[in-house]
This record gives structure tokens, C-alpha cells and sequence, in this order.
């Protein structure tokens, strides 16, 4: 009968972590620990094909700006079908239509204590309904109707993709 109170504070300390994260959402996309990054090493954290962007983060060894992270093109030629926007202007949240998509914590190999956060959260537009059929059977779209749907921003959204980033943890010295 000793182990039955050792157990149960076992199980109830395993449970603690997930109690202190529980204001964060759920993102959709699980993923292990990443390893620890190198002060001054460029390293791609996410690449997201239909915006033709890629996330990228570099650890400064600056106290004041520890960690910066850029949203990069992946090439000019690429079409995107999605739009990465600046999230401090979009204010993506649950209640705003946006999807918590990816969580990435990168720790920095010269401060183990210190770790970048990035955020990514993704909208997504409504489904592609296509245009009604024609007496003829076709569908068709006739650019005058698309000008006139342009000018009045009646065209069907894009899904849109925003990212955040915050460092947590002390830094170790100047």
C-alpha cells in the first residue's frame, strides 16, 4: 500500500506540464524536440509550399535580440496559392477563424535555459465553389464579370498564414 501514494504523485506531477500549457491550443501539426541551434547558423524552421515561403531563424548571441526570424520566398518562380501575412496586424486567433498550426521551440546550444518560440497559425479560405453551369452545359468565367467582382473585393479568399515568435527562458550573460 506505500506505492499507491507514490504513484498518484507521480501521475498527478506527469499531469502538471500539460496543466500549465492548457491556455495554448492544440496545434495541428505534432512534432518531436528540434535540436539545439548554434549562435549565428541560419536554420530553417518551416517551409510552407502554397505561400512559396520559408521560415527561417538565426540565434544573435546578442542579449537585447537574441533570436530574430525572417519569412524568406523559396523562388521566384513559384505561384503561391496562399498569402503569409504580418501577424502582428492580422491578430490570429481561434475565435478570429484561424487554425493553431505548428508549434517549433528551438533551444540555443551556448544557453540550454534559453529557447525561440514560433507560432504558426494558418486560415483557411472557403472552398472553391465552382462557377454554375451555362445553358450549353459549361462552366465559364467571362472577364468582364471577374473585373466588376475585383473592383467590389468580391473575389474568393485566399487561405492566409501568419507567424509568431517569442524567446523564453534567462539569457546567460552579456
Amino acid at each position: 500500500m506505500r506505492f499507491v501514494p507514490v504513484l498518484f504523485v507521480s501521475m498527478l506531477c506527469a499531469g502538471l506540464p500539460a496543466l500549465a500549457t492548457a491556455a495554448d491550443p492544440v496545434p495541428e501539426i505534432k512534432r518531436g524536440p528540434i535540436p539545439a541551434q548554434a549562435v549565428a547558423r541560419l536554420h530553417t524552421l518551416r517551409q510552407i509550399p502554397e505561400a512559396c515561403a520559408r521560415v527561417e531563424g538565426i540565434f544573435t548571441g546578442q542579449a537585447a535580440d537574441p533570436y530574430k526570424f525572417a519569412v524568406v520566398r523559396t523562388s521566384p518562380n513559384c505561384q503561391p496559392r496562399a498569402r503569409f501575412v504580418d501577424a502582428a496586424k492580422a491578430q490570429p486567433s481561434e475565435a478570429g477563424g484561424w487554425k493553431f498550426n505548428d508549434l517549433i521551440r528551438v533551444p540555443s546550444a551556448a544557453c540550454p535555459q534559453q529557447q525561440a518560440v514560433v507560432r504558426i497559425w494558418r486560415k483557411p479560405a472557403a472552398a472553391a465553389v465552382p462557377p454554375t453551369l451555362d445553358a450549353q452545359g459549361k462552366s465559364r468565367l467571362y472577364l468582364q464579370d471577374e473585373k466588376e467582382k475585383a473592383a467590389a473585393n468580391k473575389l474568393a479568399a485566399i487561405p492566409m498564414f501568419a507567424a509568431e515568435m517569442k524567446v523564453e527562458g534567462q539569457g546567460c550573460g552579456g
